[in-house]
C-alpha cells in the first residue's frame, strides 16, 4: 500500500509548515488527486486515520479529484477524454495536462 508512505510524507511536510509558522494545531488539509495518479482515494484517507498525531490529530481530509485532460501543445487544443491522443487541429501529439497529480492543495491552521 504505497499510499500510506504517501500519506505519511504529506503529514511530515504538513508538520514542517506549521512548526514554521508556529502553529498550535492543523484543522484541514485539502489535496487533489489526478484519476491517473495511480492512488486510491480511499486508501489515501484511510491512510490518513493511521497517520493523524501530533499537531494533524484532530485535522480532517479533504480529498479533491481531478479528471484526466490532455491537450496539443503545439496550438493549445483540448483532446476530448477517449478520442485519439493527437490534435484533431494540426496533428500533433497530445500531451496530459492533468489527472495524474497529487497535490498538497491547502493546510489550514491555527497560528497563535
Amino acid at each position: 500500500m504505497h499510499e500510506y508512505s504517501l500519506v505519511r510524507a504529506m503529514a511530515d511536510r504538513v508538520e514542517e509548515e506549521a512548526h514554521a509558522r508556529s502553529a498550535t494545531a492543523v484543522h484541514r488539509i485539502a489535496v487533489r488527486i489526478g484519476a491517473l495518479s495511480g492512488v486510491e482515494p480511499e486508501l489515501f484517507a484511510t491512510a490518513f486515520t493511521l497517520c493523524r498525531e501530533g499537531l494533524l490529530a484532530g485535522a480532517e481530509l479533504e480529498i479533491r479529484r481531478s479528471e484526466a485532460a490532455w491537450d496539443c501543445p503545439e496550438c493549445g487544443a483540448g483532446v476530448p477524454a477517449g478520442a485519439v491522443l493527437r490534435c484533431a487541429a494540426c496533428g500533433t501529439p497530445a500531451r496530459m495536462a492533468s489527472g495524474d497529480e497529487i497535490l498538497l492543495e491547502q493546510i489550514e491552521m491555527e497560528v497563535p
